[in-house]
């Protein structure tokens, strides 16, 4: 093994272990997000969750950009994971408060984590060579699902926890979260040696002339990429942060609500790697497109089935698949259009973008669940898959020119 593959090889191991930490902490809290909300200011406001965390991820994502932009990716990852830890602090002060803005703070803050996990996978490039960023990307991406698929689980033992320190009911699992994020913060303090981005800027990949005057091949491309990441990102989280809501309603228990999430998150992740090798295999678009295939399936599903908890589930799986590939394939697809310091700076502004997109689509989903119900909340998502594919049609000539 050469030296540089070493090195890059360390750092995607550094950047997965602590996306598994991360992911446990992530994923011992979202599903149970939803069901705060809604205890302490009713169905309306069940989509706080979803909305306050992506909002939180949106107006984080390019201020952890420029940290690492002047001092590197280890302090940017440790100080967002950190931030995603005290986020929990105050989502258990406000539960037992029952005080709701206090609440949305803390989701605010939790969704700094989601930051981290999005600028990690971006972290996984910095000196990877072209031919395997889509492969390096998608492992950093695929290693959220250990700790994410198991999070959701986490209910029992954040029960013991909570009764064990007499915290508010549901806030176990927060408990849960604030070591995992600790640790996470710890781990990128401590391991993450040599910096990825600091790497690349010492071998002159970051500031060579020719880097700096070609910064971005193909805009309209670039546009595609970022508004694809975000519109399938807004699908997602509409639809996945109204599930545990409309299953209450439906009498499920929070074990079969947590096994639904797992399973959603489980197709978030864990193909990932697969959707990477791909699309350095074949090319970004056919992936992006199979990942929309997949997410018009799902919403389809819900439409017409949404009163099975059966086919919510298998629905929920292929959301996650669907986002899956449609972001480690656009996430690749940015990487490649966009070189020199303005890489940094356009990734950041994607990540922004997207938790933005998120963050509207989960504002909206609890009104809309209100006013047409779980079934047109899909068919409402619905439109948006088909306006990706619509523009998709219409750059495919333009983006094959450079990928």
């Amino acid at each position: 093994m050469s030296t540089d593959t070493a090195i890059q090889s360390r750092i995607v191991r550094v950047l997965v272990a602590g996306q598994v930490l991360a992911g446990l902490g992530q994923g011992a809290t979202i599903a149970i997000g939803a069901v705060i909300a809604n205890e302490v200011a009713g169905e309306a406001f069940s989509g706080a969750a979803a909305t306050a965390s992506t909002l939180g991820a949106a107006i984080a994502a390019i201020p952890l950009a420029r940290l690492a932009q002047r001092m590197g990716r280890r302090p940017a990852l440790a100080l967002g994971a950190a931030t995603a830890a005290g986020g929990s602090i105050v989502t258990v002060v406000a539960t037992g408060l029952v005080f709701f803005p206090l609440l949305v703070i803390g989701f605010a803050m939790l969704g700094v984590g989601t930051a981290v996990g999005l600028q990690a996978r971006f972290a996984a490039t910095d000196v990877a060579a072209p031919t395997r960023r889509g492969r390096d990307l998608s492992l950093v991406v695929w290693s959220t699902a250990i700790g994410a698929v198991v999070g959701p689980n986490l209910f029992g033992p954040g029960v013991v926890i909570q009764d064990a320190l007499d915290l508010p009911e549901h806030t176990g699992s927060f408990v849960i979260a604030i070591v995992a994020q600790l640790a996470a913060a710890l781990l990128y303090v401590i391991a993450l040696r040599p910096d990825p981005l600091l790497l690349a800027r010492e071998r002159a990949l970051l500031a060579t002339p020719v880097t700096e005057v070609g910064a971005v091949r193909g805009r309209s491309a670039l546009v595609f990429a970022i508004g694809t990441i975000a519109i399938s990102h807004a699908v997602m989280v509409s639809v996945m942060s109204m599930t545990p809501v409309h299953l209450t309603h439906y009498g499920a228990s929070l074990t079969i609500i947590g096994f639904t999430i797992s399973l959603h998150v489980a197709g978030m992740f864990g193909l990932s790697p697969a959707f990477g090798w791909a699309s350095d295999r074949w090319g970004r678009l056919p992936v992006i497109l199979g990942g929309q295939a997949m997410l018009g399936a799902a919403v389809i599903l819900i439409g017409f089935g949404s009163e099975s908890t059966l086919v919510v589930t298998v629905a929920l799986v292929l959301l996650g698949l669907g986002w899956s590939a449609t972001t480690v394939a656009g996430s690749a697809l940015v990487s490649d259009l966009v070189t020199g310091a303005t890489r940094v700076r356009v990734q950041g502004r994607t990540d922004t973008i997207m938790s933005l997109a998120g963050a509207v689509g989960g504002g909206a989903a609890g009104p809309v669940l209100a006013l047409i119900g779980y079934a047109g909340l899909a068919w409402a998502a619905g439109v948006l898959v088909l306006v990706v594919l619509g523009a998709a049609g219409v750059i495919r000539p333009r983006v094959a020119r450079f990928v």
